[in-house]
């Protein structure tokens, strides 16, 4: 495994850590995996701790505040989910999804010199006549 690893993060722009809020170890283990993460990904990557099974909040072993708090040092997102519940799975997602959108658009705009960049300050207009031209040559046209 450890020679494959850093072939299985490379081009890694996000990553989900997720622990059982039930069994404080795996909370533990969240460490070890976000130093592998950054041993072997971009500096840019978006991490977010994910806290799952909060609908067993009479099993909890690990607090909300200490998993805020770790989150908060290790400079990464945070929320707690319920995949029995459908509580905040799609918005750990979208979140994680929407921040890497962020980071790839702010490294584009940095880039600034790239041939492939579109030129800054100018306008491109898609004029509906081209549109229309495409559509009348479709497959099912008579």
């Amino acid at each position: 495994y450890r020679a494959i690893t850093s072939a299985y993060y490379r081009g890694a722009v996000g990553a989900l850590l997720v622990y059982d809020v039930t069994r404080h170890v795996t909370f533990e283990n969240v460490e070890r995996w976000l130093k592998e993460l950054r041993d072997h990904t971009d500096a840019n990557i978006v991490i977010m701790l994910v806290g799952n099974k909060a609908d067993l909040r009479h099993l909890r072993a690990v607090s909300t505040d200490d998993a805020k708090a770790f989150a908060e040092r290790e400079n990464t997102f945070f929320m707690e989910t319920s995949a029995l519940e459908s509580l905040n799975v799609d918005n750990s997602f979208t979140e994680v999804l929407t921040q890497i959108y962020r980071v790839v658009s702010r490294k584009t705009l940095e880039i600034g010199d790239d041939p492939a960049a579109l030129p800054k300050g100018q306008t491109i207009n898609v004029g509906r006549d081209d549109v229309s031209a495409v559509k009348k040559v479709g497959c099912c046209s008579a």
